[in-house]
């Protein structure tokens, strides 16, 4: 028996995950209650499971194609709502599984350059510092860019967060050239031979044409050291913004060729269901999450914990 002067014991990732995901769990766990408390699996049950699957963000088609499944060879029988949740999570799971793929550092292209987009409010900065904590414990050696040269307060935070996890920083000045500064992290990091190099972009609105061809010359700018860089191009999400998230993967992926997705705030939304139908859509590999503000709730992104914690499945 622990001694209850002990701390607690630290949450497994599926608690993290369905605390953090809470939101959207009751709002769709709510909804599955009081479709089928008593009721069976008929054209107006089915119907509400759609537009509770709508609700939760999981868009239109593929609410449709998870009821369906759901539905098959269940018509008119009774079933309960913890089958129900196990037949969402297993439907859901099937969508994600696929692009359920770590963030691989390939040591074979040091510095190996990750150049993480984004538009504003997304927790961009924050989430280049959370990776350069899980890349360094994974004893890379890191550098990090000061890239969103608008914000004075970026450039703080990312020397802030350099500190924490003992990365140097190249920065300049706000307003300073980004793609000028991209060029001299990545000479930098190369002189120091780091393992990866991350590099913070300013959070660029999708309608903004000029800003969208600055992160384009970064890219241009950064392949006179290496012609193969960047590496990765990740496009950090906000679970708040719904729908939008997938506004920005269309207008980020015709300027800069995005390799991964990072969804945050999903601690704070009741759109947890995006994902899915950004999964669906895209078929871009999903590599972390972000479930709440701690230094460590950036979590590798798993498809079956997700898809439990998201229906409520235990």
């Amino acid at each position: 028996m622990r001694d209850f002067g002990e701390p607690p014991p630290p949450l497994t990732l599926f608690e993290r995950l369905k605390e953090g995901l809470s939101r959207s769990t009751s709002g769709l766990s709510d909804s599955i209650t009081g479709i089928f408390t008593n009721r069976k699996l008929d054209a107006t049950t089915i119907v509400e499971l759609e537009e509770a699957l709508i609700r939760a963000d999981l868009g239109a088609a593929q609410a449709d194609v998870i009821t369906q499944a759901v539905a098959k060879d269940r018509y008119d029988a009774s079933i309960s709502d913890y089958d129900l949740k196990r037949l969402l999570a297993s439907e859901i799971g099937n969508i994600l599984k696929p692009v359920e793929k770590p963030l691989a550092i390939d040591k074979a292209k040091a510095p190996f350059v990750i150049l993480v987009a984004g538009v504003n409010g997304t927790g961009k900065t924050t989430t280049i510092g959370k990776l350069g904590k899980y890349l360094a414990r994974q004893k890379h050696k890191i550098v990090l860019a000061a890239g969103d040269t608008f914000r004075a307060a970026a450039i703080e935070q990312l020397q802030i967060w350099g500190d924490r996890i003992g990365a140097p920083v190249v920065a300049g000045a706000a307003g300073a050239d980004a793609a000028g500064l991209a060029y001299d992290a990545l000479v930098r990091a190369r002189n120091d031979k780091a393992d990866v190099l991350i590099i913070d972009t300013a959070g660029r609105l999708q309608n903004k044409a000029g800003l969208m061809a600055e992160l384009e010359k970064i890219v241009r700018v950064i392949r006179k050291v290496d012609p193969s860089a960047p590496h990765a191009v990740l496009l950090v999400l906000d679970a708040t913004t719904g729908q939008n998230a997938i506004s920005q993967v269309d207008a980020f992926k015709n300027i800069v060729p995005l390799t991964g997705l990072v969804m945050t705030k999903l601690d704070g939304t009741a759109k947890g269901g995006i994902l899915v139908a950004l999964a669906a859509r895209f078929g871009l590999p999903i590599h972390f999450i972000g479930v709440g503000e701690g230094e460590d709730d950036l979590q590798p992104f798993n498809a079956t914990t997700f898809a439990n914690a998201l229906t409520g499945a235990s």
